[in-house]
């Protein structure tokens, strides 16, 4: 199942819920999220 659970807040890109598992990350603010590019780029 794949289902949208937001955009990243960096770049904007679409983050989904793919069989129970975010493609993302919450931010460390836990304001929003990051997808698994911006979030690598962060650290």
């Amino acid at each position: 199942m794949k289902e949208l659970v937001g955009t990243c807040s960096a770049c904007g890109k679409e983050i989904y819920c793919l069989e129970g598992f975010i493609n993302g990350v919450v931010s460390d603010d836990k304001k929003g999220m990051l997808c698994f590019d911006c979030a690598e780029e962060n650290e």
